[in-house]
């Protein structure tokens, strides 16, 4: 750093900025100067209704905060305003409601995922489970909870969108912030995505057929990264800080149905093959071993749904990049492998968390229809 952006830094910590603040316990004790704020749902009336009332196919601003700041936690919950009725529409709509956030008057989102996915459990589905950035909280993870610190140097704006059918939402939230003079340079634009193949494009049936259980799941080479899924493609500079990956196991057998195996493979600036972070294999990335079949939730990686018997069904699994950021300076392509050198087809889907630089002008989300889980 130098001299000039030093000066520069100590001016806007005693102004009220993000400053040199941890947030540790032993950095709780240091005094600060910024003013905590909080945008929410409460009842302006002072009546009990702490809520707003989303209708299918609407737009609601949650916040469109001036200044400069930073988001520190974000609240929400939802829940359909009638009783729930199997022959509904919409059982599906933490899929098919949008989080849209926008940087610093961008006209272009910054965070663009369907609503469940953004929290980290993907399918449209809910469970407690708690990590260091992301948490779903009693009862039966139906309260969303984000940590990730989010600045912003003169606006912040949230949406949320309903791409319901029929069902009317009842929507609760907080969105906290600290208010600061002046935002420091240096600090990079939150952001997520979300992407989804279904399904990937593994061996065609003939192919497969030929195969052994043994050759399809463990064989073959990949000596370019070509076909992998993608998780994150970006290009400026910032970091990337985590993903939740999402498989729906679209393999019935009774054989030996294990739907990893795909090594991890991170490109970042552009390099060839093999890139400097090439990893071993899908559970490997996601800090588990042997092929897991349960629950786990840890602050940096977990297994939220584990599937069923012999890995079928559901799955979503997490790994935060907390104490570990993936830095890069043009552009960086996050891929996995669909089953060892993308030989299976599977349905998979993925948020990805990065910062950046400037905010993103390419971020996209797939039209509702392509959204929607499938049902095992």
């Amino acid at each position: 750093m130098t001299a000039e952006e030093m000066e520069r830094t100590e001016m806007v910590t005693a102004l009220g900025g993000y400053g040199p603040y941890g947030s540790s316990l032993r950095d709780l004790p240091r005094l600060r100067t910024h003013r905590r704020l909080r945008a929410s749902s409460w009842d302006r009336s002072g009546g009990n209704e702490d809520r707003l009332t989303l209708h299918p196919g609407e737009t609601v601003e949650l916040a469109d905060l001036r200044g400069a700041g930073s988001i520190n936690h974000i609240w929400m919950t939802v829940a359909p305003r009638d009783a729930p009725s199997p022959d509904s529409a919409d059982r599906d709509f933490l899929r098919k409601l949008v989080l849209a956030v926008y940087w610093d008057d961008s006209p272009h989102p910054s965070v663009l995922v369907p609503l469940g996915d953004f929290f980290g459990v993907g399918h449209g589905r809910t469970v407690n489970y708690a990590s260091a950035p992301l948490q779903m909280s009693p009862q039966d993870g139906k309260a969303l909870n984000s940590f990730f610190h989010m600045p912003f140097a003169t606006r912040a704006r949230f949406e949320i969108i309903s791409e319901c059918a029929d069902e009317v939402l009842w929507f609760y939230y907080y969105i906290d912030y600290d208010a600061f003079d002046l935002l420091e340079d240096g600090l990079g634009r939150f952001h997520a995505s979300w992407n989804r193949e279904n399904p990937t494009a593994g061996l065609d049936e003939t192919t497969a057929a030929g195969l052994t259980n043994s050759q399809l799941l463990f064989e073959g080479p990949n000596l370019t990264g070509d076909g992998n899924y993608t998780i994150l493609e970006t290009t400026g500079r910032g970091h990337y800080v985590g993903c939740v990956l999402n498989v729906t196991n679209l393999r019935h057998t009774a054989e030996w149905n294990w739907y990893g195996e795909g090594d991890d493979m991170i490109f970042v600036d552009g390099e060839a093959w093999p890139p400097s972070l090439h990893g071993t294999g899908t559970e490997d990335y996601f800090n588990t071993a042997w092929c897991p079949s349960e629950s786990y939730s840890a602050p940096y990686h977990g297994i939220t749904l584990p599937g069923g018997e012999n890995w079928s069904g559901q799955v979503s699994t997490y790994r935060f990049h907390i104490e570990d950021p993936v830095p890069f300076t043009t552009s960086i392509r996050v891929t996995i492998e669909h089953g060892h050198a993308n030989r299976r087809s599977d349905d998979l889907s993925s948020t990805a968390y990065w910062y950046q630089e400037f905010p993103a002008e390419h971020l996209t989300l797939a039209p509702v229809g392509q959204r929607l889980p499938r049902l095992g």
